[in-house]
């Protein structure tokens, strides 16, 4: 009973949190300033950003679709699309994403008959999916550029393999453990069942694409102003990514910033932030506050029915 009120608690202020943030956030800009960033890009990259983060949002949603057969309750992808694009918009923009994207697909998936241990179960699968897929693309981009990781960490190139042999760890082992341990993994109090080979695999394509795609849009904008290396632009999108993790700031506001001014310096790294929160938060966060009004009413006008229907 106290994990459900605690579960609407989180939920109603992540709500409030979205909006306020969408609302501060923007108003740091001038709608002018939006309009003529937005402006200076070509409509060609733009197009092709949002086409991106559309896939970066279809990839998380195929994670909430393993997600749910992970937990012993498998569901149409288009339920786990909705609980996915509307939980991950907000919980993208507000931080603290696994209590605050949590509360919003515990919201979801209880109305469709999971229990808590369920949802907890899929907010788990798909925290390590993140984490698999940030491992394996920045062990990926580190490996094959890690001159530019180098200058934006200030490492030379030898620690920076290093790192990026660190990274490619966890996923490694990740995959032997799914592949021959058959018990649950126990890490002192902590437990976890650990999903079957073809469902690990997934994970890693999975998170792997997503964050692909990701550092795709970012390149996109990037690429509107100035020359950029795709690869180069992927470990500065992953290095922000896990900064932000740790961080829990807000949609990383300033550490994405910070990150893209080793690449693209001066106004136009700016500009080009400006374009990619629009493309990958604010236009989500839009149609995910949307989408939740929608099935919110939609509830509410379903749970005034059902009594008139009994009398």
């Amino acid at each position: 009973m106290f994990l459900k009120y605690l579960a609407r608690a989180i939920f109603v202020i992540a709500i409030l949190g979205a909006i306020y943030l969408l609302v501060n956030t923007l108003r740091q800009y001038s709608l002018d300033e939006i309009l003529s960033t937005l402006g200076a890009i070509p409509l060609s990259h733009l197009a092709i950003a949002l086409g991106f983060a559309a896939c970066s949002y279809f990839c998380l949603a195929v994670g909430d679709w393993l997600a749910t057969r992970y937990a012993g309750k498998p569901l149409k992808f288009r339920q786990t699309a909705l609980a996915s694009f509307v939980s991950l918009s907000i919980g993208h923009n507000v931080g603290v994403a696994a209590l605050s994207s949590g509360a919003v697909r515990y919201r979801f998936y209880s109305r469709w008959g999971l229990d808590a241990e369920a949802v907890a179960k899929i907010i788990l699968f798909c925290g390590v999916t993140v984490a698999l897929g940030l491992s394996t693309l920045g062990s990926i981009g580190m490996a094959l550029r890690p001159e530019d990781a180098g200058d934006m960490m200030k490492l030379d190139t030898a620690t920076i393999r290093l790192i990026a042999a660190g990274f490619a760890v966890f996923p490694v082992v990740y995959l032997l453990l799914c592949a021959v341990l058959r018990k649950p993994l126990r890490i002192r109090a902590w437990s976890m069942k650990l999903p079957p080979m073809r469902l690990a695999l997934a994970q890693v394509v999975v998170g792997t694409v997503n964050f692909s795609f990701v550092s795709a849009a970012l390149h996109q904008m990037l690429t509107a102003f100035a020359p950029a290396s795709y690869l180069k632009v992927a470990a500065a999108s992953i290095t922000a990514n896990i900064a932000a993790i740790i961080s829990h700031v807000p949609g990383g506001l300033g550490v994405l910033e910070a990150t893209i001014v080793h690449i693209l310096p001066g106004a136009s790294s700016i500009a080009a932030v400006i374009a990619f929160r629009v493309v990958y938060y604010f236009i989500p966060l839009a149609f995910g506050l949307i989408l939740l009004a929608a099935s919110e009413m939609t509830l509410k006008k379903t749970a005034d029915y059902r009594p008139a229907a009994a009398e």
